[in-house]
């Protein structure tokens, strides 16, 4: 026979732990309070300056970088001294920054002119860098040749350039043959060559006698002469970067007396 057991509520063995669950997820809904942000309109406006100056100063070199100007760049090495060539320079394209460049539409005048400082490849030509007329080097004396076939090179020479002397025949100065007279004399003038005639230069390059004046130190100037008066200096021309090695004095050996 069976016992009817009196059924409990629906729900009564849930209870607690329904009523656990509920309170843990409302536990855990609920959020810590969070203190109010703490606002910096100094920083604010900082950044907003920042972000301005940056966007201006790039509108700026947009700008800038549009505005360009041909100017001349040296693209061999010149001497101090000497007459720029043609072939020396060459085009390039920079920005506008108000520095006094020679612009290329110049080309043709800075061909005529001499070097007043040693000009380096990739250098940029200003116009204290040239000079429309060849000084007379400081400290040094001009000195005039008369030069046949055979004492110049066939091509000829420019004022400015750099030229080593040396003497010889030897017969009529009394000077050794093959004696560097000067390592670096200048040439400042050759007959013909500053009336802008290319037929007169070219009959001054092709005739048996060139009249050139070169300036030389003070020290070298008497040697000079004496060889120029009897017709014994040869002319080398010395490229731009090259240096002429002189020649070092042997130490005069003292005999005893009576050797």
């Amino acid at each position: 026979m069976r016992t009817s057991q009196p059924s409990q509520p629906t729900g009564t063995n849930n209870t607690g732990p329904r009523g656990l669950g509920t309170g843990l997820a409302a536990s855990a809904g609920q959020r810590l309070p969070v203190p109010p942000r703490e606002r910096k309109p100094a920083l604010a406006a900082l950044a907003v300056l920042l972000i301005l100056g940056g966007a201006l100063a790039s509108a700026y070199l947009v700008i800038q970088s549009g505005d360009r100007v041909s100017a001349i760049a040296v693209e061999r090495a010149v001497a101090a001294g000497e007459r720029i060539p043609a072939n020396a320079l060459k085009e390039v394209s920079i920005g506008d920054t108000g520095i006094p460049y020679v612009r290329w539409s110049e080309r043709d005048k800075v061909a005529q002119a001499y070097a007043k400082v040693p000009l380096t490849p990739g250098s940029l030509l200003t116009n204290n860098m040239v000079s429309a007329e060849q000084a007379t080097t400081t400290g040094r004396l001009v000195v005039g040749l008369s030069l046949k076939a055979g004492q110049v090179p066939s091509e000829g020479l420019q004022p400015g350039q750099t030229v080593a002397l040396y003497a010889v025949g030897g017969r009529e100065s009394g000077i050794k043959a093959g004696t560097l007279l000067a390592p670096d004399a200048v040439v400042r003038k050759v007959a013909g060559s500053d009336t802008g005639d290319s037929k007169l230069v070219n009959t001054t390059r092709a005739s048996t006698e060139v009249r050139v004046s070169v300036e030389v130190l003070p020290e070298q100037a008497p040697a000079v002469t004496q060889a120029a008066s009897a017709g014994d200096v040869a002319v080398a021309v010395v490229p731009p970067g090259t240096t002429v090695p002189v020649p070092q004095a042997k130490p005069q050996t003292k005999t005893k007396p009576g050797g």
